[in-house]
């Protein structure tokens, strides 16, 4: 699977229900805190952040809009 990188977009891949974040909310990475570690920001359709919160790479699922060369 692909890395990871700033500014890519991911889903995260389990609820966060003390964050008000379910499954499969789209958010944008905006910070590599540390290897493998993300700030990952959540905007609603208006551009406005509802959360920003640390994740794991384990923790999120990076989308993709072109082809993506696989090992």
């Amino acid at each position: 699977m692909p890395e990871i990188k700033l500014f890519d977009i991911v889903a995260l891949v389990a609820d966060f229900p003390d964050e008000g974040l379910a499954r499969g909310q789209v958010g944008s990475v905006v910070e590599i805190l540390a290897p493998g570690v993300f700030e990952v920001e959540f905007s609603d359709s208006d551009g406005r952040t509802y959360c920003q919160l640390a994740l794991k790479d384990s923790q999120l699922l990076a989308l993709h809009y072109e082809p993506v060369s696989l090992p």
